[in-house]
């Protein structure tokens, strides 16, 4: 089987991936009692406000609400006419959330593409900084190097990302001036982007982007660790050894080839790990990401925008075990020879 026709046949797969998670999201969040109307006509009711009851009951049946739950599910992914037709996720209609009162693409706009740019920055900064101290430290063992990375591992996993982020942000705008929340500064928001805009967002990364890949980056140094030291006691590395063979050009040649494919196939974790780790972080620092508007759209049960939300985690989930799978097929030459027999 080729690259580009395992490419095909995973992209098919990621889209029937992603119709089975649609369903299981739209289910879960509809498990609970009740909805973000149903809960606010209880209470518009009981306070005797019946002009904002009767506007909470147009709002159920213009957006479907009041039909069985498969013929919801069908109107908000577009395969089924609503009240306007054809208009559901494939159609690029993301719904209303009845929280802030405004289209799901409007509340999402800006988020969207600063939550990957946030999460694509600290997967960067992961590889960066747990590829080479991994191998360091598996070459290395048991000496003081190894000691003192897998201090520095120990640290970072045992670090809460908001504390982290509380003192990065005290002691980053005290001696080096490092802006102190969001991704950008408030004169740029809303504003189309610019090389001013860049930069302040660049300037603004810097404290987001270590906060959120710190623990990553310390569980995959350790990982790399392990998995080379494995390698390295294994016989053929004596024997390569023994013939002559430059350790420095052993150690990229052989054991580092296979200890790296699980580091690849954690692409396909980091990338949702990032984003819902991320939640918690993005409000302490005020980070224009689709994490505070997640958390409050789960409180208060409104459910087209936590389900656009949770379908564009999914989205990132697959699209990174997607980008995983094809780079160990690159990578692993017993990957392709199974290909090619399947």
């Amino acid at each position: 089987m080729s690259i580009l026709r395992y490419a095909i046949y995973r992209f098919g797969t990621m889209l029937l991936t992603l119709l089975v998670v649609s369903v299981l999201v739209f289910v879960i969040i509809n498990l609970p009692p009740g909805d973000y109307l149903s809960n606010q006509i209880a209470e518009l009711k009981a306070s005797g406000q019946s002009a904002g009851v009767a506007k909470a009951e147009f709002l159920r049946k213009e957006y479907a609400l009041d039909r069985a739950l498969w013929e919801q599910y069908m109107i908000w992914m577009g395969f089924m006419p609503g009240p306007h037709g054809f208009s559901g996720l494939i159609q690029g209609n993301f719904g209303w959330s009845f929280e802030f009162d405004r289209p799901v693409r409007e509340i999402v706009g800006d988020s969207l593409w600063l939550t990957v740019l946030v999460n694509m920055a600290a997967i960067v900064f992961v590889y960066a900084l747990a590829l080479p101290l991994g191998v360091i430290a598996a070459a290395k063992s048991r000496t003081w190097i190894d000691y003192t990375s897998a201090f520095v591992g120990y640290l970072g996993l045992a670090t809460p990302n908001f504390l982290l982020a509380l003192i990065l942000y005290y002691y980053g705008r005290k001696y080096l001036n490092i802006p102190i929340g969001g991704l950008m500064d408030p004169s740029f928001e809303g504003q189309p982007l610019t090389w001013e805009k860049a930069k302040s967002i660049m300037v603004h990364l810097i404290v987001p982007t270590i906060v959120i890949g710190t623990a990553g980056a310390s569980a995959m140094m350790q990982r790399l660790r392990a998995n080379m030291l494995d390698e390295l006691g294994k016989p053929y590395v004596e024997t390569a050894i023994a013939k002559g063979m430059a350790p420095s050009r052993m150690l990229t040649k052989y054991p580092l080839r296979v200890a790296f494919n699980p580091f690849v196939a954690d692409i396909g974790n980091l990338l949702p790990s990032m984003v819902s780790g991320s939640v918690l972080v993005s409000v302490v620092m005020g980070l224009q990401t689709i994490g505070p508007a997640l958390l409050t759209a789960l409180k208060t049960q409104d459910q087209f925008l936590s389900a656009f939300i949770l379908m564009f985690v999914a989205l990132l989930t697959l699209i990174g075990t997607m980008i995983s799978d094809i780079l160990l097929v690159m990578l692993d030459p017993r990957i392709r020879y199974e290909g090619r027999e399947s």
